[in-house]
């Protein structure tokens, strides 16, 4: 699946985190449906997303894990979701 917009994703240790610097887009939530929800009103409120069917490839940013484990694990996880902006629906797919 080919995704139109990537975000960056973290977690400070409460919340995570997603960033398009491009957008200048931030948003936060305590869970990653809190995030994505987040994410949606978000896209919504900008005119060239609103009303639309976005793909949204968040990337897990492995900078922010410590070095020492990074050598266990070649990646945390990344996922795909696709936000129906109109009918409000998210469908999440983790690869």
């Amino acid at each position: 699946m080919v995704c139109e917009l990537e975000v960056v994703l973290t977690h400070d240790g409460r919340k995570w985190a997603g960033r398009n610097d491009a957008l200048g887009i931030l948003v936060r939530g305590e869970t990653l449906g809190a995030l994505d929800t987040a994410l949606m009103a978000a896209l919504a409120a900008r005119p060239d997303y609103a009303g639309r069917k976005v793909c949204v490839a968040m990337r897990f940013d492995n900078a922010t894990i410590p070095t020492w484990i990074r050598q266990y694990a070649s990646h945390y996880f990344n996922r795909l979701v696709e936000l129906d902006l109109r009918a409000g629906r998210i469908t999440e797919h983790v690869t």
